[in-house]
């Protein structure tokens, strides 16, 4: 159905943790999802190494410039989602996977560290539409926000998004415990104990907000206005690195 690719050149930046909050999300609501971690970190690949097995969900890794194009034709034609989480840096990998998918998500905390980490993204999207006509649908997702605080950094970076007329998500990715647990236990958000009670369930409620925010974006016909993924210049993606 869709490639949705997750990057932001600055780590920390709750990448791996909206990737994940979105396929534990779709593997919930019955879709069938691989994973490319692409990250030398390999967070996604421990997290799936621990967890029990989930049924309808691979992960794959060690991926290269070299192989990332094959690994993506392949099984977007095997699986509903195909889910990249990249690497916190800049790389030939980060613009070849950026411009082989329907839809680029940048996590970006209330920061103007992690706006700069988000805007060379967002400037590499730019490039690939101006120079190789390969225009991706893209999203910031705010991450790690405070669901009781509003910080003035967060509303700055909020009005740099709204001038430059990027799209972000209604839902926010709020600061949760239990999105830290995941990792910690190695478990799907909905499978955590339920002993938090409403911190759970506020939880769980953020998780499905926002996977309903992306699966709106890709299952309305945005993300086919980029041109075809067969139609696409790898030399280009290579280029704009």
């Amino acid at each position: 159905m869709a490639v949705i690719t997750f990057a932001n050149t600055k780590g920390g930046a709750g990448k791996t943790t909206a990737a994940l909050l979105l396929v534990t999300e779709l593997l919930h609501r019955k879709y069938r999802v691989c994973v490319i971690d692409a990250d030398p970190q390999r967070w996604f690949s421990r997290w799936y190494e621990g967890a029990a097995l989930l049924p309808n969900f691979t992960v794959e890794t060690y991926v290269s410039t070299a192989t990332i194009q094959k690994t993506i034709h392949e099984r977007r034609s095997q699986w509903d989602f195909v889910i990249i989480d990249l690497p916190g840096i800049q790389s030939p990998l980060l613009a070849a996977a950026v411009g082989l998918s329907d839809h680029v998500l940048v996590p970006i905390q209330g920061s103007s560290m992690d706006a700069q980490g988000g805007a060379q993204v967002l400037d590499m999207l730019r490039y690939l539409d101006r120079k190789a006509g390969i225009r991706i649908p893209h999203s910031v997702v705010l991450s790690r926000v405070n669901p009781m605080i509003t910080t003035r950094s967060m509303q700055a970076v909020k009005r740099l998004l709204n001038e430059q007329q990027i799209h972000v998500l209604d839902t926010p990715i709020a600061e949760r415990a239990a999105f830290r647990e995941m990792f910690d236990l190695s478990r799907p958000l909905r499978r955590l104990e339920a002993g938090q009670g409403q911190s759970l369930e506020k939880a769980v409620a953020n998780a499905a907000d926002y996977a309903s925010d992306v699966l709106a974006l890709v299952t309305s016909g945005t993300a086919t206005k980029s041109r075809p993924l067969s139609d696409r210049s790898f030399s280009h993606l290579e280029t704009a690195a």
